[in-house]
């Protein structure tokens, strides 16, 4: 009983800590006189307070004390209360009249994949647009991360909890304490935040569109208030400036900390951060090249894309030009970016570089073997050697990735998708990107159930799959 009230009241608070940033579609909603988002943001905001603050004061002297099968449960629920949670505005408001299709935006929005039921966002609130992309901004860096930055006199134990909710093969801490990593991690966040934002507004657009799609690029969600995305702006300095911070937003944050504190070191060292690049740079010069032709120069095409690139590596979703139109040599390079993602640490999706590095590392390590039998190598990641056992992390990751994939993709062609559009669309789903069968396509024609099994692929790619596919599994459950 007392581990129900414990995860109740905890529940409690990051809801209100949540309802907390209802504060600014609130205070956008007053600004620009949208009076009729109001209550629809008020209402859940105080009952979340409400709650919270009882069981925040009601609760102090309860220990908190969770077991490794309890951190696993928390995290999973936490994620499905969210979601919950951020669709009531959009459902109470009307906007999404559909309780399905409102709960996917959510779990959309808050797990940064980016993927839309909405047909016209520019007939939207300014303040519920925000909203939409704020929600980026608060899934992409982790929900519990902030709480634990926030209130780490919660008592919980906050590296467990944080680990279960973070990405890549690799988690550790920065500093000693979690929540003192935590609090740097997301002071760096909001520092970049605060950035990009002032860069967009020098662009051309006004406070509450820079700071929307700020909250979007570095949360690499990919939600606009533009029906045509980014290329709504039809600005050259918006693209540029967006196409830096998707690409930065993919890399491992914490890399950002060691550069502030002088471990330049720790950067130069590190194989995913050197493989990112490298993979960044090609990709870009090979679609481009792919693309002169189509958009009869070569700059015009590097436009296009380094734009599409960073976006789709980065898992954003953010649109400037339409893939399915290019030629199928140009799409083939974005059809392979689906399977990468992001760097570990980040707030990117998919797979994560880091996996694929080691596990080709692993292949070339299995032929040296071949050709030397009695000779001894060993997997090196970031310059130590003896890492296999990321390998045995990895190599189940991977199988699971694609199986819920092609589950999905299953439940799809059930869905009355083809098995192509079903297939990306899934990949899309787990792997949080958005875009599957064009970067300017809804998914409020697909059937409710189908609606379901796509926002559970994404907070099972949001949790890196073991989280939450873990509860479904006999063993756990027995005593």
């Amino acid at each position: 009983m007392q581990t129900v009230f414990v995860f109740v009241r905890i529940f409690a608070i990051i809801l209100s800590i949540i309802g907390t940033s209802f504060l600014l579609p609130i205070g956008t909603a007053l600004a620009f006189g949208e009076y009729e988002a109001i209550l629809p943001f008020l209402i859940p905001m105080v009952v979340a307070w409400i709650f919270g603050s009882a069981f925040y004061f009601g609760g102090k002297k309860v220990p908190v004390k969770f077991g490794t099968r309890a951190i696993f449960v928390f995290v999973s629920f936490a994620w499905v209360a969210i979601s919950f949670y951020g669709a009531i505005p959009l459902f109470a408001g009307g906007w999404i009249s559909d309780f399905s299709s409102a709960v996917f935006e959510s779990v959309s929005g808050f797990t940064t994949t980016g993927a839309t039921v909405l047909k016209d966002v520019e007939i939207l609130p300014r303040a519920v647009n925000l909203w939409r992309m704020e929600m980026h901004w608060l899934g992409g860096m982790g929900i519990i991360a902030l709480t634990t930055a926030v209130l780490p006199l919660l008592g919980v134990g906050g590296f467990a909890l944080v680990k279960a909710e973070s990405t890549g093969p690799e988690k550790g801490k920065i500093t000693p304490k979690m929540a003192n990593t935590a609090k740097a991690l997301w002071g760096i966040y909001f520092a970049l935040t605060v950035i990009q934002t002032v860069i967009l507004m020098f662009c051309g657009m006004d406070f509450v569109d820079a700071l929307s799609h700020s909250f979007s690029t570095l949360g690499t969600g990919g939600f606009s208030s533009k029906n045509a995305s980014i290329a709504g702006f039809n600005s050259l300095s918006t693209e540029i400036v967006c196409t830096v911070f998707m690409f930065l937003a993919g890399v491992n944050f914490s890399l950002y900390f060691y550069v502030i504190t002088g471990k330049f070191s720790e950067l130069k060292n590190n194989s995913e951060f050197k493989a990112y690049v490298a993979i960044f740079g090609i990709v870009v010069l090979c679609l481009a090249f792919s693309l002169v032709k189509f958009y009869g120069g070569f700059g015009k095409a590097l436009r296009y894309a380094s734009f599409q690139v960073a976006t789709i590596m980065s898992t954003t979703g953010f649109a400037t030009a339409d893939f399915m139109k290019w030629p199928a040599a140009s799409q083939f390079f974005i059809f392979i970016l689906f399977f990468i993602g992001g760097c570990s640490g980040s707030t990117s999706g998919g797979i994560k570089v880091i996996r694929w590095v080691i596990l080709a590392k692993k292949a070339r390590v299995e032929m040296l073997k071949m050709i030397h039998p009695h000779g001894v190598f060993s997997v090196r990641v970031n310059g130590s050697p003896g890492r296999e056992d990321l390998v045995l992390n990895i190599a189940p990751f991977v199988f699971l990735y694609f199986c819920l994939a092609f589950i999905s993709t299953f439940a799809g062609t059930l869905g009355g998708l083809s098995v192509f559009e079903s297939f990306t669309a899934s990949f899309s789903m787990l792997g949080n990107i958005g875009p599957a069968f064009g970067p300017f396509m809804e998914y409020n024609w697909i059937p409710s159930f189908l609606k379901w099994i796509f926002s559970f692929m994404m907070i099972a790619g949001r949790l890196e799959i073991y989280n939450l596919i873990i509860l479904f599994t006999k063993d756990f459950w027995k005593n």
